[in-house]
């Protein structure tokens, strides 16, 4: 597989693989996009994916060098961005 090195996630050539899914996922992935967009669909969601381990990761050490964030700090913060609406973003 060394023609896949150096590709960033959504770069370089395609790929053919094969995934087993359970068959409600496949059923809800296929009611919003088709029997045509499935591929497509795992291709961004894996994607968003590998963006939320990046972050993760980056987050962690961040803690690991400046500790945990202030959870009055984030609140306080959280209520500045949403102009004061209870609850918005909460569920992040």
């Amino acid at each position: 597989m060394a023609d896949d090195d150096g590709f960033p996630p959504g770069d370089g050539p395609t790929s053919g693989i094969s995934v087993t899914l359970t068959t409600g996922t496949l059923q809800a992935i296929r009611e919003r996009v088709g029997k045509r967009g499935v591929s497509a669909y795992l291709e961004k969601a894996a994607q968003r994916q590998i963006e939320r381990d990046n972050l993760d990761e980056l987050i962690a050490e961040f803690d690991k060098v400046h500790g945990p964030a202030d959870p009055e700090a984030v609140a306080a913060k959280r209520t500045r961005l949403t102009g004061g609406t209870a609850g918005a973003g909460a569920a992040a």
